[in-house]
């Protein structure tokens, strides 16, 4: 990937570090933009750290025309900017409803729009979207059988916004698929991370493989989908999910 740029929103969470520093890893100059950028994060050669809000049209827009300015190009752009949400679709308020849509639906979508026109013009993209099991399944959690699973899992507004997030991937592909741009998706089984520490043992057990998935298991597979050979991949969501949930 030497001498492509690419954006990664969320790049101050678990996934977005490990994304960042795979991208940069095989030779791409990464943008890691996040709502505040954290004192915790460390600096890495090929990447530079820009404050961003998602749910802001015009800080989206002007995130990816100073990229391109400084730049003159951007290839590649990874969704990962998200929340999490638990508890159950009755208690869930409506100011929570919207901020889980806001950022992980809206959010994704705003800075799709924005990378579209040039990297049609470009003749060349790569789009990852992170999506989630929990937008497949409908839910890990099992009320039926203990409803403290719910409390401390993700919920339906969880589950809507990346159920969302699959179809407008799939959407946007057919949209760009004659430009030489490609739109993907990587929808992630539990992963351990700062947002799954309450994670339900009995949950995790359900996993096939054994355990959580890694950030940088996620981050293998937008490097997959991000990469310039696949060229004929595209409007895919790739489960990453250790087996919990197949299609």
């Amino acid at each position: 990937m030497a001498g492509r740029v690419a954006l990664v929103t969320g790049g101050s969470g678990g996934i977005g570090r490990a994304v960042s520093q795979a991208l940069a890893t095989c030779g791409a100059r990464v943008v890691s933009a996040d709502i505040s950028i954290k004192d915790s994060v460390e600096t890495a050669p090929g990447i530079e750290y820009v404050a961003l809000d998602v749910t802001t049209r015009s800080d989206v827009r002007r995130c990816v025309d100073d990229i391109i300015r400084r730049y003159e190009r951007l290839d590649i752009l990874v969704n990962v900017a998200g929340v999490v949400s638990t508890g159950s679709a009755e208690q869930i308020q409506e100011e929570e409803w919207d901020r889980v849509i806001d950022i992980n639906l809206k959010g994704t979508f705003l800075c799709c729009q924005a990378v579209m026109a040039h990297m049609r013009s470009q003749g060349f993209g790569r789009i990852v979207n992170l999506g989630s099991v929990i937008g497949k399944n409908g839910g890990n959690p099992r009320p039926w059988l203990d409803p403290r699973e719910q409390d401390r899992a993700s919920n339906v507004a969880y589950g809507v916004s990346k159920a969302g997030v699959h179809i407008m991937t799939a959407f946007l592909a057919k949209e760009l698929a004659n430009s030489g741009v490609t739109v993907n998706a990587v929808a992630p089984g539990p992963v351990a991370s700062a947002m799954t520490t309450n994670f339900p043992q009995s949950l995790k057990d359900l996993i096939p493989v054994g355990r959580m998935g890694a950030a940088d298991e996620v981050a293998s597979a937008v490097v997959f989908l991000a990469s310039p050979h696949t060229a004929f991949i595209t409007g895919e969501t790739l489960d990453v999910n250790g087996g919990i949930w197949c299609d």
